[in-house]
């Protein structure tokens, strides 16, 4: 059974993990902090780009930055099989999340060339645009504008906390590209395969090697500005106080008590992963907090029931506290079910090569959700150590693990690219 290099996979994933590294100070580990549209970004980009250079793949750049490497098929005018993910990260990052299913896909290709195996269909390699959202707000950008989710326009309209653009940055690092964005939605992909590390504890404290993803869990996120008064922390009574910091505590704690009363599901989850208080001194009540949620449910009635409860709840922190509550959705998506039958051939391909599997849904977001709206679409979870922590410094699956799951992927694409 054909297999790719291991040794080689691994050592492309440290060499981009070079880019963009830093030394984190809370772990004395080197992470990665390759933000969308950054410097770092169009290094690690640059790089990438080579690499798929040198492998002969005709590379394409799309108007939103998603880039596509295409390896010419023997009867090239179907429509390809599409293996992708993210190059960019979280300024928090280790150096597996995304990239292991971007340097997997150009592996397969490596592995294909060396067995001088020409498929029936063309194979491509893509990467998309700022998928992490952590800098523009809106997750799975690149993806959403492919498949038409989102507007192109309004995609080059979304700024950064600095007033910068996604268009004016897409052109300062040089991946403003020409080509149309909906050439995908004109002639969707045959399939659409990622390789990813699970990002969770369950595949390794179940000791499985592989996760046949059955699905990406709905997503909503919403950015709060919580508007009070500033004031003297020594001379402003309690009772007279109008504290943001106060009122984004609450919601914090609403959302912790929305998990325990169990009425949206088991599987719902609730995090507040931005708190900034202004002015942000020792001796002043905070003025004004900005804030975000994130709201996490494989069923699409719970999550909603889950967001209009948590909303009618901002009217009663605005009276208790005197405090003024805006928001606005920056992401929703529902969940999306993945192609059965390319499921069942991940299962086979994983007990064909000796390897442990089960099904899993995903609970991070990924562009796999994005393609599966126009085509048949799958994904493979690897496990990771450290109970499979990610968006951190000690993020690492092992070269077993990444291997694992890349010889399963390149299975697969064999059965799918000569249908």
């Amino acid at each position: 059974m054909l297999k790719i290099d291991a040794a080689r996979l691994c050592e492309s994933i440290e060499t981009l993990g070079r880019i963009g590294a830093y030394l984190d100070e809370h772990t004395s580990l080197t992470g990665v902090n390759r933000l969308a549209l950054t410097d770092a970004d169009g290094e690690g980009r640059r790089h990438v780009v080579g690499l798929m250079r040198e492998l002969g793949l005709e590379v394409t750049v799309d108007r939103i930055g998603n880039v596509y490497a295409r390896r010419a098929g023997r009867e090239d005018a179907l429509p390809p099989v599409v293996i992708g993910s993210h190059v960019d990260s979280v300024p928090t990052a280790g150096r597996f999340d995304g990239c292991l299913g971007v340097l997997g896909g150009l592996e397969i290709v490596r592995t294909l060339d060396e067995a001088r195996i020409r498929t029936r269909r063309p194979i491509v390699v893509a990467f998309f645009t700022d998928e992490e959202g952590s800098r523009f707000g809106t997750d799975m950008l690149g993806s959403a504008v492919a498949t038409g989710r989102l507007a192109l326009e309004r995609a080059y309209a979304l700024r950064d906390r600095q007033g910068l653009s996604v268009r004016d940055e897409l052109e300062r690092i040089g991946f403003l590209g020409p080509a149309p964005v909906d050439a995908q939605q004109r002639m969707p992909p045959h399939a659409y395969l990622e390789c990813h590390i699970e990002q969770g504890p369950i595949l390794r404290a179940r000791e499985q090697d592989i996760g046949v993803v059955t699905g990406v869990q709905a997503i909503s996120w919403q950015a709060l500005t919580i508007t009070g008064k500033s004031a003297h922390a020594g001379t402003t009574p309690m009772s007279l106080r109008a504290d943001a910091g106060v009122a984004a505590a609450k919601i914090n704690l609403r959302l912790r008590e929305m998990i325990a009363s169990a009425r949206y599901g088991d599987e719902m989850r609730a995090t507040m992963g931005t708190i900034v208080p202004h002015p942000g001194m020792v001796n002043i009540v905070p003025g004004r907090v900005l804030a975000t949620v994130d709201l996490r449910n494989p069923s699409e009635e719970d999550m909603r029931r889950a967001e209009a409860d948590l909303i009618s709840y901002y009217p009663q922190v605005e009276r208790e506290e005197k405090v003024r509550i805006e928001w606005r959705q920056t992401a929703r998506t529902e969940p999306v079910p993945f192609d059965p039958k390319i499921q069942d051939r991940i299962a086979e391909a994983a007990e064909a090569l000796g390897l442990s599997h089960e099904r899993i849904i995903s609970g991070a977001g990924h562009d796999a959700q994005e393609l599966a709206r126009l085509c048949p679409t799958a994904m493979v979870f690897v496990p990771g150590e450290y109970d499979g922590i990610s968006h951190n410094p000690r993020e690492h699956s092992t070269p077993e693990q990444c291997a694992a799951g890349v010889n399963v992927m390149l299975q697969v694409v064999l059965q799918l690219a000569d249908e």
